[in-house]
């Protein structure tokens, strides 16, 4: 997924050929899933992922996610529409490391902060990473609401997972 993120980045893949590769590698790791289990694969960290309530679109949370775990991550995925207490429900319940946020909608956009809020108001923000990423989603935006990071692309997202997770742990 690394080789097919460089070719994202550098324009000789596309979308199409990033959601294949996204679910060959799917298909991969729930043939080699119980084999990682029993060889106690050290996992790099849980991520929390979902698009944010009011929200249905998950290609790229669906990208995000699978290339997250094909380097090495323990993904809970919420799917769509998530409410805030989900979120929180779910990282509370897990002690998961890091949340990544999706939002495709303007509209729906504010939610993010809302996540974050709802992550204060448990107590809990100060040990989770937020990332937060969507078409419309910036990193002025990400700054405003209190986010840790953006990420503009699937790759840019593993990225800045690995680097906000392994500073967290450190």
């Amino acid at each position: 997924m690394d080789e097919v993120g460089r070719l994202f980045e550098c324009h000789e893949y596309f979308v199409p050929e990033m959601l294949i590769a996204a679910r060959a590698m799917r298909a991969a790791l729930e043939v080699v899933q119980s084999r990682l289990t029993k060889a106690q694969t050290e996992s790099k960290g849980k991520v929390v992922i979902g698009t944010v309530k009011g929200d249905l679109h998950d290609i790229g949370k669906n990208l995000v996610a699978a290339m997250l775990q094909g380097s090495g991550y323990e993904i809970l995925d919420l799917g769509t529409d998530v409410p805030p207490e989900k979120f929180v429900k779910t990282i509370e319940e897990n002690k998961a490391n890091a949340v990544a946020l999706s939002a495709l909608l303007t509209t729906t956009m504010p939610e993010m902060k809302n996540v974050i809020e709802a992550l204060v108001k448990a107590g809990i923000r100060d040990r989770v990473k937020v990332l937060v990423g969507g078409a419309p989603v910036t990193e002025e935006f990400a700054k405003q609401i209190g986010a840790d990071g953006y990420g503009e692309t699937a790759v840019a997202a593993v990225g800045l997972t690995r680097s906000l997770v392994a500073s967290a742990t450190a």
